[in-house]
């Protein structure tokens, strides 16, 4: 157990470096890497793709509170949007769960491979919306929450990749938007962990300690060194050719992609 610890302590490790130096979302690196680890581990294959996503929206709980508190203290948050997004976003990224709850791990694993595939792509490109139009109404941005929400769910993220460029397309600075995300990435955090939890508590062969699909000994292992160690990524960021390493990563995810594909069709 003691060896099972460490080496998700080590992946919480990485995961906050990466998310702090190329300001990525946790839920980008930690899903594969949990993917990797449970196969090391021998889990049920069917069970791998949920336990990773479930357990990966868990850890973003907290990397979450830590990211809008200090985004908070800079007064950078949009809380108008905020709770525009939120009623959307609680019940999209719950149906997500509970929509992931009923695929097959090969569907959640190519799509999320398909996924990687799109983040790698924008990296390369520095691809960025075009401020277009002003926020939507309740209505609008109910139905955005709601797609938003569902997505996160299905590939285990806190929902940055596509908050981001959605508020930035609505005339938001970049700097707002970026903060606004990481403040919609709690209400996505806590909705898709229960509905994870709901979903997978009846569900026979999940390995243990876990509640539902949480994998209890990597929630805890990713969050006691992900939080301490993003701030490092942080800090790096102003020292190192973040651009290129950028490029470097956007290769890396193009190469674990395609594992999640090959994975998921072989």
């Amino acid at each position: 157990m003691i060896t099972t610890y460490l080496i998700y302590i080590v992946l919480g490790a990485f995961a906050g470096v990466l998310a702090g130096l190329l300001g990525i979302g946790g839920g980008l690196v930690i899903v594969p890497m949990l993917n990797i680890a449970f196969e090391l581990q021998n889990f049920p294959e069917v069970h791998i793709q949920h336990i990773a996503l479930g357990t990966s929206l868990a850890t973003i709980i907290f990397t979450s509170l830590s990211s809008m508190r200090a985004h908070h203290k800079r007064g950078a948050i949009n809380y108008s949007a905020f709770w525009r997004l939120t009623p959307g976003i609680i019940v999209g990224t719950y149906l997500g769960a509970w929509v992931a709850a009923l695929l097959p791990t090969g569907f959640l694993k190519a799509f999320f491979g398909f996924f990687l595939y799109y983040v790698a792509t924008q990296m390369l490109l520095g691809m960025k919306p075009k401020s277009a139009r002003e926020l939507p109404g309740q209505a609008g941005t109910f139905v955005v929450g709601n797609g938003i929400g569902i997505f996160s769910a299905l590939v285990g993220i806190g929902g940055g990749t596509l908050t981001v460029p959605f508020l930035s397309w609505c005339n938001q600075t970049m700097h707002t938007a970026i903060a606004t995300a990481a403040a919609v990435g709690l209400p996505i955090a806590l909705s898709g962990t229960t509905g994870f939890i709901i979903n997978g508590w009846n569900v026979e062969g999940i390995p243990g300690p876990h509640f539902g699909y949480i994998y209890i000994p990597a929630f805890l292992g990713i969050i006691s060194m992900s939080v301490l160690t993003a701030p490092l990524g942080a800090k790096l960021a102003h020292s190192l050719p973040v651009d290129k390493l950028k490029r470097i990563f956007a290769i890396l995810l193009f190469i674990v992609g395609t594992k999640m594909l090959w994975s998921a069709f072989m």
